[in-house]
């Protein structure tokens, strides 16, 4: 690797050579600008204002603006003879234990190479020092025009330095915290222990960049002409009703995405708008009251179920039996009815009859007589 910064390391008396190279790099993808009518390249052209022409870059420098807008030069010869022991050094200042050291001020790591055959033993004593007390040292260094700070620790067998920002470069919190009174209930807090349960540890090494590898794959088509990829159209996820609803969710969507069996505790409501949730508490207190009759139900309620079954069958096959029993008593009784109301007409009718029949007799003897 390329270093960026040679110097030595100050131990005490002791005088370590190395070299300063990047251990880490970036892997996003950069563009250009063009002219989005002909695609012509758009550059930035370096121009002096006085002369109002562009300048080659071994005519640059570096200057330092002053309240009234004056340019005052400052030169590479200038800043290498300030008086400052850390101009081509890093000098350790204290080791201190590694968690006292915020994570806000770290900044951009380094790995320290010795540099050369004499700086191997001394550089192999400060990297054991370091691994036997378990701590970290804190340097002071000058880079790019500027005196920073560092943190010195042993990565594998390759001494590493973290630049650390200066506490004043460190903002106050205040105002950022949300400033309205809010009450966590410890409901709350066991969910979200176990949404930290479930989602576990992980291996950073297995974490990649999707981004850029999407962004990768439309260069490749856009490059062989084909149709660029496009993002699946994002599902809804409605309105959360409740935090405890969005933890729970959470949960079990976690542990259905590792594939573990998920306990039912949050359902999707049929009556609400689509994707709503909603906590069930009230499921949850009968469950343990009096068990739920499910599909796991056992035997006993099995054979319960069974026997009703056959039991409203059976009723069932009866019942048209019964039907046309009571439409033929009914038709019977119709009948009956009938014969009732027929009957005293049948009898008025013969005795007129009979009258008619008596009368023709007597009058037929009196003509004989």
């Amino acid at each position: 690797m390329r270093s960026i910064w040679n110097g030595a390391i100050s131990f005490g008396l002791v005088s370590i050579p190395i070299k300063l190279v990047n251990a880490t790099e970036s892997h996003s993808i950069s563009f250009r600008q063009i002219h989005v009518e002909d695609g012509g390249r758009i550059r930035y052209r370096k121009v002096c204002e006085v002369e109002d022409r562009e300048v080659r870059g071994d005519e640059i420098g570096k200057a330092y603006e002053g309240a009234d807008g004056a340019m005052i030069p400052i030169t590479d010869d200038d800043l290498a003879s300030l008086p400052l022991p850390t101009a081509k050094t890093i000098e350790i200042v204290a080791f201190v234990p590694g968690d006292r050291i915020d994570p806000l001020q770290m900044d951009t790591a380094y790995y320290l190479s010795a540099n050369g055959v004499p700086a191997a033993k001394p550089y192999t004593l400060l990297r054991e020092a370091l691994k036997r007390s378990q701590k970290v040292a804190i340097a002071k260094f000058a880079l790019r025009g500027r005196e920073r700070l560092g943190m010195l620790r042993v990565v594998d067998d390759v001494i590493a330095m973290h630049g650390l920002l200066w506490p004043d470069e460190i903002r106050d919190t205040e105002g950022v915290a949300p400033d309205a009174g809010v009450t966590v209930r410890d409901q709350e807090l066991d969910l979200a222990d176990a949404l930290m349960a479930t989602l576990g540890e992980v291996d950073l090494a297995d974490l990649h960049d999707d981004y850029r590898e999407a962004v990768e794959e439309l260069i490749a088509a856009k490059a062989s002409g084909e149709e660029a990829p496009h993002a699946p159209a994002a599902s809804g996820g409605g309105k959360v009703l409740d935090l405890m609803a969005a933890l729970e969710k959470s949960v079990r969507e976690a542990k259905e995405s590792r594939g573990e069996e998920v306990a039912e505790g949050v359902e999707e409501e049929g009556g609400g708008g689509a994707g709503e949730v909603k906590y069930l508490r009230e499921r949850r207190t009968v469950s343990k009251a009096a068990p739920r009759a499910t599909s796991r139900a056992t035997p006993k309620a099995e054979a319960g179920k069974k026997s009703t079954s056959t039991a409203k069958k059976a009723a069932g096959k009866k019942a048209p039996a019964a039907r046309k029993s009571t439409g033929t008593v009914k038709k019977t009784a119709s009948k009956a009815s009938t014969a009732k109301t027929t009957t005293p007409k049948a009898a008025t009718t013969k005795a007129s009859t009979a009258k008619k029949t008596a009368a023709k007799k007597t009058a037929a003897r009196k003509r004989s007589a």
